[in-house]
């Protein structure tokens, strides 16, 4: 089949990479000049795993291309995928469908025949009435059926959960369109994934509620930590304990400084706005949204408990900044409320990341290092703030030697208490007695 993807972004590159890799051809299309010439030039915009080897491949077998102008690829397309930015919008918190609205405009002037239009973006319930709607206004004579296909991409892992899903979620208001989609995710029937085929406001919201349980997961977890300390409980036991029941599952269990990334903040907020707005509030996701909020700040207190109060004058290491580990995505994540508030208390900052690059943008007044053991050395205290493999499996006792003094605030647990004490540090992680 011939895909059109609008948009260059981590979805849709992703997507139009994988399509490409179960045999459709593909066309990825952005307005960015600068991004279309470094994808047909062979460099990746954004860092994801295996990413590189797989546009390279399906480029040279010639199944995946690049372009600016969309009118060709998307006049011989048999389905044109919207994959632009949501972001927040400013002052309320809904969704900002500017992008997505623009691509459905465009689109509309340009199919030709029966074209299926495809909503990868994650968009408010509604959005693609609003689509069909624009769409039909500018061209009434227009064959098409508009879909929408939520993705459940996890960064750092997005290219096996598109080949490998737990689902594929369709939908659809016209029947012809279940024919198109099924054949572009045929590839997936060896695999027996399900593909669930739905309304399309029913998608649409599967989407939102999907991220919102799983962010409420993670708060709730959170919140377990610091009863956990207030207990002097272990809180990856309890989450072990509870996450052996197959009702509950063990996924999202990990306690931690707070949800980030460009999914969870957003897209709770935006389902606050949505229930708001249709007069059904969701009180459970309202409070998740605020307990995270102040989780991110609360951090700093922790680490101003492990020097005694009193982090004036003192320099912290900080090992890690986006808001998880392979990728280099900077939205929402912990290090952008943490690191400000270390500074405002008169902390000097020390800090890497492997591919965190965008924190030399968003961080000011921070010294970037080469490496974790310049980031130990001379400091008073490190923050595991991400938990990159390599921080799990650091030389302890070269990081306690270049340390001032031995301290270690793990917000991600990642190094067992005994062993910390055992190599003489002060240890102190979330939701487990400092040590």
């Amino acid at each position: 089949m011939r895909v059109a993807m609008m948009g260059t972004g981590y979805v849709g590159l992703v997507s139009g990479a994988c399509f490409a890799d179960f045999g459709h051809v593909v066309t990825c299309i952005d307005k960015d000049a600068g991004k279309i010439e470094q994808l047909k030039a062979g460099r990746m915009p954004i860092y994801e795993p295996g990413l590189d080897d797989l546009v390279a491949r399906n480029v040279a077998e010639g199944r995946l291309s690049f372009a600016n102008d969309a009118a060709w690829a998307v006049r011989e397309a048999d389905a044109v995928f919207i994959a632009v930015g949501t972001p927040s919008r400013r002052g309320d918190g809904h969704a900002d469908l500017t992008y997505v609205y623009a691509v459905a405009e465009e689109v509309a002037a340009l199919i030709e025949g029966f074209t299926v239009v495809v909503t990868k973006s994650t968009v408010p319930v509604g959005t693609g009435d609003e689509i069909e709607r624009i769409i039909r206004k500018a061209r009434p004579e227009a064959d098409v059926a508009v879909v929408s296909n939520p993705e459940f991409l996890r960064e750092g892992a997005a290219i096996g959960d598109f080949k490998r899903p737990d689902r594929v979620v369709v939908g659809i208001e016209d029947e012809r369109a279940r024919a198109v989609m099924s054949e572009l995710y045929r590839p997936l029937n060896l695999n027996e994934t399900p593909i669930l085929f739905t309304g399309r406001r029913t998608s649409e919201l599967i989407k939102y509620a999907a991220n919102a349980f799983l962010a409420m997961k993670i708060t709730f977890i959170n919140e377990v930590a610091d009863l956990c300390e207030a207990l002097d409980a272990d809180v990856q036991q309890v989450a072990r304990g509870i996450g052996l029941d197959n009702r509950i599952g063990s996924k999202f269990l990990h306690a931690g400084p707070g949800y980030g990334g460009s999914c969870f903040p957003k897209d709770t907020l935006a389902l606050v706005r949505t229930a708001a707005d249709a007069g059904r509030p969701i009180e459970l996701i309202e409070t998740t949204v605020r307990v995270n909020d102040a989780r991110k700040k609360a951090m700093v207190e922790r680490v101003s408990q492990a020097l005694d109060g009193n982090l004036a004058g003192k320099t912290v290491g900080v090992l890690g900044l986006t808001f998880k580990p392979n990728t280099d995505d900077m939205r929402a994540a912990p290090s952008l409320d943490i690191i400000p508030a270390l500074r405002a208390r008169g902390a000097r900052v020390q800090a890497y990341d492997p591919q965190g690059h965008e924190a030399r943008q968003l961080l000011e007044g921070v010294d970037f290092k080469a490496g974790p053991y310049d980031v130990a050395a001379g400091a008073d205290v490190l923050v595991i703030i991400t938990e990159w493999d390599q921080f799990r499996a650091l030389d302890l006792d070269r990081v306690h030697g270049l340390m001032r003094e031995p301290v270690i605030v793990d917000l991600r647990n990642i190094y067992r208490r005994t062993e910390m004490a055992s190599r003489g540090f002060r240890y102190h992680s979330i939701g487990r007695a400092p040590v």
